[in-house]
């Protein structure tokens, strides 16, 4: 795996693979010392051209546990905001002498306009670009829900059977696209549900079951809900009436919950919106799994790091 930019590259054994190397990362993290030394001598390079706490963090983290040098660059206080381009601050950063960028970008297909546009030599990591995909998030997902539903015995599994309904601001989200590609690879059912006005063109082929009644989707009782969150900074017209209305048609609010299989696991990947697209009670309730996709952001990136920089890493062993 020279990059990661978008989870419909993967096939289903790469992702088991992906994931079953972020179990092995898991168990890292629980050791005295949660660190290794398979990426010593390598150079990560973070550019993050908007903001973001836990993605740029969880990259950190992991990029150090491994025990690669880490440089973090943020847009604001940065030549970005003078006016330098991507191409002139990739080739800054390449020639400092990295060996893999994490690269979060306002515009759909940065990534991969990096990874193939010959500026650099690097390894390229999409962490989000534009409205397109954010391939890790839907990773530690997947990985998230595998883990609940088959806890010890999870590796070398995949989703088959699992209903998972996703809802709210299909549009403007990159983590619904990761997802919805990567459960289809694993055999997941995916439903998603939003108002017409955030539902995107061309939704229609995508390999999924799309509702606009929340109530209607949630009698079904799918395995999993995923919440969105409403990106208002991305958002250049009304497309909808009110928060209140938003909220009362499309919110996981106590009422929702409270009607959810009792296994029903609740996820969002954050940063939430409580009281809009999902309640308190449901964000913090034991079904709640909000915390563990923190958690295992970490192993993940960890996993995702690792295959695209260890020297070793098409050899398809485990991590010692």
């Amino acid at each position: 795996m020279r990059h990661l930019l978008s989870t419909r590259d993967l096939s289903r054994d790469a992702a088991i693979h992906l994931l079953d190397v972020a179990e092995d990362m898991a168990d890292v993290a629980r050791r005295a010392v949660p660190k290794l030394p398979t990426l010593q001598g390598r150079t990560v390079a973070n550019l993050f051209f908007e903001d973001s706490t836990r993605t740029r963090l969880s990259f950190e983290a992991a990029a150090k546990r491994l025990s690669a040098d880490v440089i973090t660059l943020s847009a604001k206080g940065s030549s970005v905001s003078k006016g330098e381009g991507l191409k002139d601050t990739a080739q800054t950063i390449a020639a400092m002498g990295v060996d893999a960028v994490v690269i979060r970008h306002g515009a759909s297909g940065a990534a991969r306009t990096l990874a193939d546009g010959g500026w650099i030599d690097a390894a390229v990591v999409n962490a989000g670009d534009g409205t397109h995909e954010h391939p890790t998030q839907g990773l530690l997902d997947a990985y998230t829900m595998r883990k609940a539903r088959h806890g010890d015995g999870s590796r070398g599994r995949d989703l088959d059977g699992l209903k998972v309904t996703i809802v709210g601001d299909i549009l403007h989200s990159r983590v619904a696209r990761s997802n919805l590609w990567l459960l289809e690879t694993l055999g997941a059912e995916v439903t998603i549900v939003a108002p017409a006005t955030l539902l995107p063109t061309g939704v229609a082929t995508w390999p999924v079951t799309v509702r606009h009644d929340l109530d209607e989707a949630l009698a079904e009782e799918p395995d999993v809900v995923m919440m969105l969150r409403i990106q208002a900074e991305r958002m250049h017209a009304a497309f909808f009436p009110n928060e209140r209305e938003y909220s009362r048609e499309w919110g996981l609010d106590d009422a929702r919950f409270a009607r959810l299989h009792a296994d029903t696991m609740v996820m969002h990947p954050g940063p939430m919106i409580r009281g809009l697209e999902i309640s308190a009670a449901a964000a913090d309730s034991v079904r709640s799994l909000v915390l563990d996709q923190v958690t295992n952001g970490v192993s993940i990136r960890m996993a995702v790091l690792y295959l695209v920089l260890s020297a070793d890493r098409n050899s398809g062993g485990g991590v010692s």
